[in-house]
C-alpha cells in the first residue's frame, strides 16, 4: 500500500514553487485527498494549471483549491473549517507561506515590520493552532522557515526575525501533541532558486549565496520537497526539530 493512502493533507502556499512541489511529492506517495491554499488572485492561473496536472497524473486524488489571506486568525480558522467539512479528516498540514525583505533596519517602516510578522510569524502561529486542533492522531505538521536562522548576517533582520518565533512555536506544539503521536517540525532551506528569492538580491549577492552552497548552487525546491515527504512517512519519529537543508549554506 502507498504510504499516504487514505490520508488528507493541506498545503498552504501550495499552488506554485516549493508548495506545488511538496504537493506533487505527497500526491506521488498515494495521498487520497489534497487541500491546496493560495494567497491571491494573481496565483489563480498557477492553481488552475496544477489542478489540471493532478487530474491527469493522479486520477484517484481528490484535490480542492482554496484562496485566502491567512494573516488573521479568523481566516485561518475558516480555511481549516472548510477543509475538514470537505474531507472529514485532516492528517497532514504543511505551511510554506512566507515573505522576504532585505533592507537595513534603518530603512524598515512600521508597515513593513507589521507585514513581515503577520505573514511569517502570526499566520504560522495560527496555522499551528488550527492544525493542533484538527490533525488526526499520528498526524504530521511541518512549517517552512529559513536557513538564515543559523546565519550571522545583516539586512535580513525582519525576515529572519519574523521566522525565528516559528522554531519555538514548533518545539512547544510538538510537546503539546506528543501524547497524540503527532510530529511537528520546521524545515529550513537555504536561498531557493525561485521567483521568491531574486527581487531583493543583486547579481553579486546571488553569486555569493551560490558560492556558500554545495555544488556552487542555490537550494532547489526539489531538494526540499522529498525531505518534507520523508517527514510525513518514514521520518515520523522526528519531532520538535528544525532541519537545516541548505547544502552547507549555514550550520549551528
Amino acid at each position: 500500500m502507498a504510504p499516504l493512502a487514505g490520508k488528507t493533507a493541506l498545503v498552504t502556499g501550495g499552488a506554485k514553487n516549493l508548495g506545488a512541489d511538496i504537493a506533487r511529492e505527497l500526491a506521488g506517495s498515494g495521498l487520497s485527498n489534497l487541500a491546496i491554499h493560495y494567497n491571491s488572485a494573481s496565483t489563480k492561473t498557477d492553481a488552475t494549471k496544477l489542478e489540471a496536472e493532478f487530474k491527469k497524473s493522479y486520477p484517484g486524488l481528490k484535490a480542492v483549491f482554496y484562496q485566502a489571506d491567512l494573516t488573521t486568525a479568523d481566516a485561518v480558522h475558516a480555511l481549516f473549517q472548510n477543509v475538514v467539512k470537505e474531507f472529514g479528516q485532516l492528517d497532514i498540514v504543511i505551511n510554506t507561506i512566507g515573505k522576504v525583505l532585505k533592507k537595513p533596519i534603518t530603512e524598515i517602516s512600521e508597515k513593513e515590520y507589521d507585514d513581515m510578522f503577520a505573514i511569517n510569524s502570526k499566520a504560522a502561529f495560527f496555522i499551528l493552532k488550527e492544525a493542533a486542533a484538527h490533525v488526526s492522531e499520528e498526524g504530521k505538521i511541518i512549517t517552512i522557515v529559513t536557513a538564515l536562522l543559523a546565519a550571522f548576517t545583516g539586512f535580513y533582520t525582519s525576515y529572519a526575525g519574523s521566522k525565528a518565533p516559528v522554531e519555538h512555536f514548533t518545539k512547544g506544539v510538538s510537546k503539546e501533541l506528543q501524547s497524540r503521536r503527532i510530529s511537528v517540525n520546521a524545515v529550513a532551506p537555504g536561498p531557493m532558486d525561485t521567483p521568491f528569492f531574486y527581487p531583493q538580491e543583486s547579481p553579486e549577492a546571488v553569486e555569493f549565496h551560490k558560492s556558500n552552497g554545495m555544488g556552487n548552487r542555490l537550494t532547489e525546491t526539489t531538494d526540499i520537497a522529498p525531505l518534507v515527504r520523508f517527514l510525513c512517512t518514514e521520518g515520523r519519529w522526528i519531532t520538535g526539530q528544525t532541519i537545516f537543508a541548505n547544502g552547507g549554506y549555514t550550520s549551528r
